[in-house]
């Protein structure tokens, strides 16, 4: 297991309010919170998600309804709505906060996810990291699916696709990148993934080595 520890650690706290990352904004991952929201609003927010999360580590994906997070947080429940406006908003934020960590990772962390590395191995490295992000979340993943007309046009999701699409650019100059990337992208859907390791009982470490026997046949030159 070449990179599982990459996306293990805990995520940080959620923050109060949204200050610019001191790295390159490159790409612009889900719908971040408004900079310009007054601080008791910024910290409601983040008592909301914290709450929400709570609720998904005791109670699964399935335990997170807007009544509970009111509950949880000590607010009424009008107040969650006005901030997410429905249950998917609410857990599409929390996918975000996770979606904006492995963006910071991959922007400017330590190789091989991060500069500095050969794009080969930042590609195997950034697949292996959202294979682990996935399956660690994969309950709010598969919840938090947008509906499949706007699946694909995700911040989160093309902000991953334009990163995969930079490092086959580098790699095969050559390929039609973008629809490439896409192919190496249903690798890491949410739900393969859950087929994968819970229905057909695969280990994650089976789909680390499937994902870099990918990129490396990819990669390969051809004769």
């Amino acid at each position: 297991m070449l990179y599982a520890g990459f996306m293990s650690a805990a995520l940080p706290p959620f923050p109060e309010s949204q200050e610019p990352l001191d790295t390159p904004q490159l790409l612009e991952v889900g719908s971040a919170p408004d900079p310009c929201l007054r601080a008791d609003a910024a910290r409601n927010r983040a008592r909301l998600l914290e709450a929400a999360a709570r609720l998904i580590a005791e109670h699964g994906a399935a335990g997170v309804t807007m009544e509970a997070v009111a509950a949880a947080a000590g607010v009424g429940k009008g107040t969650v709505f006005r901030r997410f406006g429905d249950r998917t908003g609410l857990l599409m934020a929390l996918l975000d906060h996770s979606a904006h960590k492995l963006q910071a990772d991959f922007l400017a962390g330590p190789p091989p996810l991060g500069p500095g590395a050969p794009p080969v191995d930042r590609l195997r490295a950034f697949g292996v990291a959202a294979l682990y992000r996935a399956a660690e979340q994969l309950d709010l993943q598969l919840a938090a699916q947008p509906e499949p007309t706007r699946r694909f046009s995700h911040p989160s999701y093309r902000a991953l696709h334009t990163h995969v699409t930079m490092l086959l650019r580098q790699i095969r100059p050559e390929a039609d990148c973008e629809l490439l990337a896409q192919t190496l992208m249903s690798y890491l859907d949410p739900a393969l993934i859950n087929h994968l390791t819970r229905q057909c009982a695969m280990p994650m470490e089976r789909l680390e080595k499937g994902w870099i026997d990918l990129v490396d046949r990819m990669a390969r030159t051809p004769e």
